[in-house]
């Protein structure tokens, strides 16, 4: 790309594979730049990066998703739109879920979400993790080859969550059926495909968790789903079965996708590079700075939005009030101030794990302790039933002359697939 200048983050494709030289010219120009497109200012500073994710005060989370496009008539608002925002906020996209919200909303919602990824419950959920990765690895090992996301990263994630939320496993099958998985083997009943036929796989979350938290209501039982439609809000009140809902189904759409990611990032820097394979092998402690170089590295999250609620200043640039603020993940976690060397992997770097590939703050992603556990699981259980992990010449191209397809969009950063071959080891 000639010509950086002229570039829109947002909408420009040529950003899709590769926007790392293109972040590397923004910061050319400093920590915090006004970007050309939009009246957007970015952030690639760590510290600052850091500082507006910290100050939910002054940045509101409401066009976190949607970014400059929310259509909020901010030019006419004056020096503070927070009252905008307020008056506004229901017809924004996302609105009803926690991402978008600001306190007191998002201190209710996200504190209903922490009852429920407690310490227990992550244990129990990592036991689950050792059967399953077994189970979802057993469904192509043999075959030699792989399309990893397809076959294990997002089926994994996705059964993951379910445990974690307490759905039965007889009905894990449905949920990665209508979730557009790969099916495993079996085929789910008329009457289950008839149930559900006519929704979305939003849609289809909804309407199944309410039919879960509404039944618990009715016929509490000693299980975790029961713990779900009986949490509370921080004063002590039952929220309506549709904030409990919105509560699990966001926590299944962001988890499963960003997890799905991350483990196919890892597999390809393994793929890529057999001495780190044959480093993680020897060294299992190793695994889990992998994990957190490999987050620094490609973050999931690629931009994150806020919008100034008030006229301040970010680093040495003044941000008007209305103004969207965009935080490049990506750029921030390859900060020289804070990484040495930071376009380099290193499996060994000390601070790993300062990145912000989860955020700070009060919206700092409260499944990231649950996304490390699943690649360690993962990773480890890859390492022992997988021998000379590497990517496919004929779907992606020679060493030297890869090409990977991306996600077409300016919020998450990750492959649409990942196609790989191994020599099976077994089930040891």
């Amino acid at each position: 790309m000639s010509n950086f200048d002229n570039v829109d983050f947002f909408t420009d494709p040529a950003l899709i594979e590769d926007p790392y030289p293109y972040l590397e010219y923004l910061r050319s120009k400093g920590p915090v730049v006004r970007l050309p497109h939009h009246g957007v200012v970015a952030v690639l500073g760590y510290d600052e990066a850091a500082a507006v994710y910290r100050d939910n005060q002054t940045f509101s989370s409401c066009n976190s998703v949607i970014g400059p496009f929310h259509g909020l008539p901010v030019q006419s608002a004056g020096g503070d739109v927070s009252e905008l925002i307020e008056r506004q906020r229901g017809r924004l996209p996302m609105n009803e879920h926690m991402v978008t919200m600001d306190p007191p909303g998002h201190t209710n919602h996200r504190a209903l979400l922490m009852r429920l990824i407690t310490p227990r419950r992550l244990r129990e959920n990592e036991a689950f993790m050792w059967r399953l990765a077994d189970r979802q690895l057993d469904e192509f090992i043999a075959r030699g080859k792989c399309e990893f996301i397809s076959d294990y990263s997002q089926p994994f994630a996705v059964q993951v969550i379910a445990d974690l939320l307490g759905v039965p496993e007889e009905d894990h099958r449905l949920f990665r059926v209508r979730l557009g998985l790969n099916s495993p083997p079996g085929t789910i009943t008329e009457r289950e495909q008839q149930r559900f036929s006519n929704l979305n796989s939003l849609q289809f979350l909804d309407a199944w968790f309410a039919a879960y938290v509404e039944e618990r209501r009715r016929e509490p039982r000693n299980d975790v789903l029961t713990e779900l439609a009986f949490a509370r809000f921080p004063d002590g009140s039952i929220p309506d079965v549709v904030h409990v809902v919105r509560t699990a189904t966001f926590l299944f759409a962001a988890g499963q996708e960003t997890t799905a990611r991350l483990l196919a990032t890892a597999l390809r820097y393994l793929a890529e590079q057999p001495e780190l394979q044959q480093a993680l092998r020897d060294n299992r402690g190793l695994i889990p700075n992998f994990i957190d170089e490999t987050l620094r590295m490609e973050s999931p999250v690629k931009s994150d939005c806020r919008l100034a609620r008030r006229t301040t200043r970010i680093g040495d640039v003044e941000v008007a009030a209305g103004t969207t603020v965009v935080i490049l993940n990506g750029a921030a976690n390859r900060d020289p101030r804070r990484f040495e060397s930071p376009a380099q992997f290193r499996v060994d770097r000390p601070n790993a794990n300062e990145h912000i590939a989860f955020g700070r703050g009060a919206h700092a992603c409260p499944g990231g302790p649950l996304a490390r556990a699943e690649a360690k699981v993962s990773i480890g259980r890859i390492l022992d039933r997988m021998r000379d992990i590497r990517i496919s010449e004929a779907e992606h191209g020679a060493a030297g002359a890869r090409h990977f397809e991306y996600a077409p969009t300016y919020v998450l950063r990750g492959l649409t697939a990942l196609h790989l071959e191994f020599t099976p080891v077994g089930g040891a």
